[in-house]
């Protein structure tokens, strides 16, 4: 699963998710990308399961790029501990998406099995997407 190396801090505040995506927002490596509508929190677990998905689909014809990382951490206290003494371990580590972003990017498929492949995907992750391509956003 992703994790940063090292980090400065070891424990973050949570943050609040306002605004649009505008790094990150458009197709730059593939022929189709898959796009966050809504703003939302991904785990690495859920970047692991659609790596997953679309490892299956491309990797004989296509490449594919990851264009989010997980370099949040969030921490949790154990179960059945009192209040107090401190905050938690990191359990896990999250991705903050915005609307806009471009969640992942694929190339080397034709149209029909980039909207199955962002079938599967959106069906692995917690918030609304939407298949892109590169004429379109071209066009624009």
């Amino acid at each position: 699963m992703l994790l940063p190396e090292r980090v400065k801090y070891r424990m973050q505040h949570r943050g609040r998710m306002r605004g649009k995506a505008y790094r990150g927002s458009t197709v730059s490596f593939g022929d189709y990308g898959i796009k966050a509508l809504e703003p939302h929190r991904v785990t690495a677990r859920q970047i692991e399961a659609c790596r997953l998905v679309i490892t299956q689909r491309v990797s004989k014809t296509g490449r594919f790029w990851i264009r989010i990382f997980p370099d949040k951490p969030v921490t949790k206290k154990p179960a059945e501990v009192r209040m107090g003494s401190g905050k938690g371990d990191v359990d896990h580590w999250e991705a903050v998406i915005k609307p806009g972003r471009i969640l992942f990017e694929f190339v080397g498929v034709d149209s029909d099995m980039a909207k199955a492949i962002s079938k599967l995907v959106s069906a692995k992750l917690p918030m609304q997407t939407k298949l892109v391509s590169r004429e379109e956003q071209e066009a624009l």
